[in-house]
Formats: C-alpha cells, structure tokens, sequence
C-alpha cells in the first residue's frame, strides 16, 4: 500500500500550531512570574498610619511619595472621616510636584464629590494656583492665562469671606495685567508693521478692558500715535488729554504731548470721542 502523500505536511502543520500554542503559554508563565516579583502585595494598614506616613513624606518633600500614600488611605478606607482629607491632600502633593493637570483633575473630583465640605473654598483656591502657576510669557498662547483667571474669579465670587479671597483678588489682578501685555504685544507688532488699525483694536481693548493695569499709559500713547500717524487729530488730542490728566507725571504723556506740539495742537478732552466715554464709564 503507497503511504499518503498528505500525511507529512499535517504532521508539520500540527507541530507548527502545537509551537504556536505553546509560545503565548510561555509568555504568559513568565508575565505571572514577573507580576509576582514587581507587585507588592496588598496589605491593609491603619488609616491613621497610612495618612500621617504621606504626612510625613509631605513634609520631606517627598511629594510623589506623599500623593501615592494619601491616594492609598482613599483605596483602602474610603468610607472614613480621613479619605475626604486625604483626597484634598493627594491634589496639594501632586501641585507641589509641579504635576498641575493630575491635581486638577483630582480638585475637580473633589469639588464635584463634596460640595458642602468646610475645606471646599481651598480645593477652588488650590485648583487656581494650579493654573495660575502655568501662566506662560506674553508671546505664547494665553488660554491657560484665561482659565486662570476664570478658576480664581470663582474664588473671589463663591468665597467672598474666605481668607483665600483676598490672594485670589490679587492674582486676578496679576492675571488681567498678564493679558493686558498680550495685547500690548501683537498691538506694537502691528504698529510696527504699519497695520495701523489692528494696533488700535488691540490698544483700545488694553482701555475697555484693562483699565487697572500697569498697562493703560502706554496703550493711551500709542493709541495717539496711530491716531495721528491717521490723520485723526481730534481722537489723538482726546486721547492724550485723557493720558495727561490720568497719568500727568509718567513718561508716555510727554512723548504724547510732544508728538502733539509737532502737530501744532494740545490735548483736548472730547465728549464726542469713545476714549473720554470709556474712560469716564469705569471711573
């Protein structure tokens, strides 16, 4: 009887899909046996120990360490009066770690999760400084600036009474002098660039907008320039009146009023003109 032709390629095949089967074993075995050696096993300790050894590892500034223990108190006694601390405790480790995206993320679960705690004015408050603490300079994207602002504005509105409202209305202050500079920025780069209507958009929100900032001066003086540099006499002659009986001392009042000498005109108030009414709407 002639042997069959067949026989040889399903030996093969069989032991090709029995190596097959084999090989997932095998990386399998040694996960499990690597997964037995890194991973700790779990061990339920006292709530009181777990807390005050994150404490601990906080006040050695240990913050990855301290994050992962006040994290552990929650896993492991999540129902107790110290996992609400805890939770607050894990956000200010992950701040001080420079980790501002976790914290916040934690801040935001914390508010969602306890909205009537005695410490909720601190969890806004800290998730503030979560933002302001990213503020970039004036030549990059402000959205963070934004969020900043719109983060401690909560603050100062929810919390009027807090001891951290006070700090809040100080950073929102720090904050609009941030975005003022902004627009002072792209607003001398297109003066600079000759495009002298978008200066004056950008300068004339430095006005509307930011009128308490260290700012306001030199958006008033270049707003005279690009008036003039128009031909809009009698805007860049309110204007510098403007600048002039607000700021009678500083340094761009006189290079306002000599650009106005040059033109053989004075600074002149005007009711007619938005600057004397913006102005004059905020104070």
């Amino acid at each position: 009887m002639t042997a069959s032709p067949t026989l040889p390629v399903a030996t093969s095949r069989m032991r090709r899909i029995r190596g097959l089967l084999v090989l997932p074993c095998l990386l399998l075995g040694l996960a499990a046996c690597s997964s037995s050696k890194d991973d700790k096993p779990y061990v339920e300790q006292p709530v009181d120990k777990l807390y005050n050894d994150a404490a601990d590892a906080l006040d050695k500034e240990d913050y990855k360490t301290a994050a992962k223990g006040f994290d552990e108190v929650e896993r492991q006694h999540p129902y107790s009066q110290w996992a609400t601390r805890a939770q607050l405790m894990a956000a200010y480790s992950q701040y001080q770690d420079l980790k501002y995206d976790e914290a916040i993320v934690a801040l935001d679960r914390f508010i969602q999760l306890h909205p009537g705690s005695p410490e909720i004015d601190y969890a806004y408050y800290l998730r503030g400084l979560c933002y302001y603490e990213q503020i970039s300079d004036v030549r990059r994207d402000q959205r963070v600036t934004e969020q900043a602002l719109a983060s401690l504005g909560e603050v100062v509105r929810r919390f009027p009474n807090s001891k951290y409202a006070r700090d809040a209305a100080l950073k929102i202050d720090l904050t609009n002098d941030h975005l003022a500079g902004k627009e002072m920025e792209i607003g001398r780069y297109y003066e600079r660039q000759g495009m002298t209507n978008a200066a004056i958009g950008r300068f004339r929100t430095v006005i509307e907008k930011y009128q308490t900032t260290s700012h306001v001066p030199e958006a008033l003086h270049r707003l005279t320039e690009c008036y003039l540099s128009l031909g809009l006499i009698d805007e860049a002659k309110a204007t510098a009146a403007v600048l002039g009986h607000n700021f009678p001392g500083s340094e761009w009042y006189m290079d306002s009023y000599a650009l106005l000498v040059d033109k053989n005109v004075r600074p002149e108030d005007s009711s007619e003109s938005w600057i004397s009414r913006a102005w004059h709407s905020v104070f």
